[in-house]
């Protein structure tokens, strides 16, 4: 069951530190288009069915990438994509989004869709794994 939007974006504003749910919601997206284009497959869809319908079609319909981005470039492409973003600014954006979808994804489909990241990505999340 998905989470609904006013409460995807209260989370992300408040992990955020946003002043508004218009910042968080440009931050969300963002992130969730850069974040689809390394998924795919039922983990993709199963995430995008855990999130409001707006960011759902996002992540199912992501900007297209080349080739899976480490996690330092993952940050710099979220830079380079929000206006007056800095890469410490962009971390912290990252967070407030990625620590909110794992959230309403749960441990066990955050797990999975950790295995189609490269190593990493797991603090993006907010989520360390033990190694």
């Amino acid at each position: 069951m998905s989470i609904r939007r006013e409460s995807f974006l209260a989370h992300v504003q408040e992990r955020g530190k946003y002043t508004t749910t218009e910042e968080a919601d440009r931050v969300a997206r963002v992130v969730l288009a850069l974040l689809g284009a390394h998924l795919v497959g039922t983990v993709r869809a199963e995430l995008a069915a855990r999130l409001p319908e707006t960011y759902a079609l996002i992540l199912l319909n992501p900007l297209q990438a080349a080739e899976p981005l480490s996690p330092e470039r993952f940050v710099r492409a979220t830079a380079a994509w929000i206006e007056g973003a800095t890469e410490k600014t962009a971390l912290w954006d990252i967070g407030a989004v990625l620590s909110t979808a794992a959230a309403a994804a749960g441990d066990d489909l955050t797990r999975e869709v950790l295995l189609q990241l490269p190593p990493g990505y797991d603090l993006l999340f907010g989520h360390p794994q033990s190694t």
